[in-house]
């Protein structure tokens, strides 16, 4: 996880230098993303040599969520210079594939546009991709599963750089910006973020990235249905997870097309991405895993934890 986050920090600030892009110093979003990742931070100092469960629980939980996000921050911050390299947009390719898969998104759209009630749930459901880790994070830390959370970030930091390096090769507008002509009935959660902000960083008409106002610049593949089928996966060995983290997903998947403006086949790369994700993290470790039970070296703590089910 070091290795991962020291090269990620690296590649993202050589592309923001790159394009000349830099952090707004004195926005509200700069103080409040510092102030989170350092009272995280100073929680996993203060509880470093725990005794009590309570504790341990609250150190492994911190160093965790640490992680996970810093992992995302770089991930959105990254979105920005790759963004401004992009050419073109790939929409009529999405639309001709969401046709031969039959998934008609005006349809969609009016339909969940028409009832207030499908709307507000949307919105709720799209915004839960901030509840599942905080759910899986703090279960694996109360549980002593150093293995399982270390699993899931490995393969979240893995899908997230699947997803950004796929994103330079496939920027879309999204479906609104794309296939709604005339005035706009309902402004989803993602609006039109991609039309408005990509042209802009391709002129370089934007020189400074306000914390406090970062937008989703991606659409194909979408991170959105990544993180669900990730989330899911993580979740799923564990009954009383999966019991609430399934079903808050599932709503999640259901709400994206609209509040996050996706296709329904970028969905498909999402959920491929995940699945590409899972299965080199989870052989690497067993691959791992074999030769350090063969004596090659000791086999790190977290390691050793058995996997439930």
């Amino acid at each position: 996880m070091a290795a991962s986050l020291a090269i990620s920090g690296l590649a993202v600030a050589v592309l923001l230098a790159w394009d000349r892009l830099g952090l707004a110093p004195r926005s509200f979003g700069v103080a409040a993303c510092a102030s989170s990742l350092g009272l995280l931070a100073c929680v996993r100092v203060w509880t470093r040599a725990a005794v009590d469960p309570f504790r341990r629980w609250l150190r492994d939980f911190a160093e965790d969520m640490l992680l996970f996000c810093a992992i995302a921050l770089l991930g959105v911050l990254a979105s920005y210079p790759l963004a401004a390299s992009t050419h073109g947009y790939v929409d009529a390719t999405l639309q001709r594939w969401d046709t031969a898969l039959h998934f008609d998104w005006i349809a969609w759209y009016r339909g969940v546009t028409s009832h207030p009630v499908l709307r507000r749930m949307g919105e709720a459901a799209y915004a839960t991709i901030y509840v599942s880790p905080f759910l899986l994070l703090g279960w694996f830390a109360k549980t002593g599963q150093r293995f399982e959370a270390r699993r899931f970030l490995l393969a979240f930091w893995l899908a997230e750089v699947l997803t950004l390096l796929l994103f330079r090769e496939f920027p879309a507008e999204g479906p609104l910006a794309f296939l709604w002509h005339g005035p706009i009935p309902y402004m989803p959660t993602s609006a039109l973020y991609q039309q408005q902000l990509i042209p802009a960083l391709r002129l370089h008409h934007v020189s400074g990235i306000d914390l406090g106002a970062l937008r989703g610049l991606v659409c194909a593949p979408s991170f959105h249905t990544a993180s669900a089928v990730l989330y899911m996966w993580a979740a799923w060995p564990v009954v009383q997870l999966r019991r609430v983290v399934v079903p808050l997903n599932c709503a999640m998947l259901l709400a994206t097309p609209i509040e996050g403006t996706h296709y329904l086949s970028d969905m498909i790369a999402g959920a491929a991405v995940a699945g590409f994700a899972i299965c080199v993290v989870v052989l690497a470790l067993r691959w791992t895993g074999r030769h350090l039970h063969h004596g090659l070296e000791p086999m790190p703590a977290f390691a050793r934890v058995s996997q439930p089910g």
